[in-house]
């Protein structure tokens, strides 16, 4: 019964109705109108004129905290860009990045190289755009064309055609395994998707069992550090990948795993 109410909730989000936020606002209305009216007030008494525009109401602000330091993108995007800033490579190359998230952070103090199926047609200093698609062979002037690369919360929709790529089941090795002839030997790499019991939820995204990963990253590169962030949204910064943690995908059922790896 939880599974179809999840469903059904998913697909209500798809079409941009958000059940619960449409019950909150209507809570709120009436305190919105009664500070409207206060302020309606307070004006005709000042002596500056502030003329009223259209309305504009937040109706979720006052609840919230001064700021959202929590979540899959929050902590990969600064705990990688950090990394980066640590180690400064002669040139770094990300795949399918957040742009206004861990590429922003990036290009902040350094240039970045972006690879993207999609189009990016902002300019913006310090950021290189280059449209490619990494389910497709890879050309050859891209083999061992850097010593630092990143790939963060990307891999998980390679063959979902959620952003226009073919679908494919197994998409996601074709892109796997061009990642890692973009990487020179002996370069960084950092990883991320979801972890927890492994599974589609089309065509959002893959989630990854740990074990799985593991089977994938232990051939072709050396495991430097993991980190995750769990199902409340918190890091763990350098977590040891136990037996039991690994079976049990650290208590995840949909978290972000986030590998430093170098390429052997």
């Amino acid at each position: 019964m939880q599974s179809l109410l999840n469903s059904l909730k998913k697909w209500l989000l798809a079409f941009g109705f958000h059940p619960k936020d449409t019950l909150t606002a209507i809570l709120k209305l009436p305190k919105y109108f009664r500070d409207k009216k206060t302020l309606n007030k307070q004006k005709i008494s000042s002596n500056v004129n502030f003329q009223f525009g259209g309305f504009y109401p937040c109706l979720f602000d006052e609840e919230d905290e001064g700021g959202n330091a929590k979540g899959h993108y929050f902590h990969q995007d600064l705990l990688v860009a950090r990394k980066i800033f640590l180690v400064n490579p002669k040139k770094h190359v990300d795949v399918g990045s957040r742009i206004d998230g861990f590429v922003s952070h990036v290009a902040s103090f350094r240039e970045i190289e972006i690879f993207d199926i999609r189009d990016i047609k902002t300019k913006v200093p310090n950021i290189k755009f280059i449209k490619t698609d990494l389910m497709k062979d890879l050309d050859e002037s891209l083999y061992y064309y850097t010593n630092s690369l990143s790939c963060l919360h990307t891999l998980e929709h390679f063959g979902l055609g959620r952003y226009g790529d073919k679908v494919k089941y197994d998409g996601y090795l074709d892109g796997f395994e061009n990642l890692y002839k973009i990487l020179n030997r002996g370069g960084k790499f950092y990883f991320s998707v979801p972890i927890g019991p492994q599974r589609i939820e089309f065509n959002a995204h893959r989630v990854f069992s740990v074990k799985y990963l593991l089977d994938l990253i232990l051939p072709k590169y050396q495991i430097d550090s993991f980190s995750y962030v769990d199902d409340k949204g918190d890091l763990i910064e350098n977590a040891e990948l136990t037996k039991e943690a690994i079976e049990n995908n650290f208590g995840c059922f949909y978290g972000c795993g986030i590998f430093e790896l170098t390429k052997l």
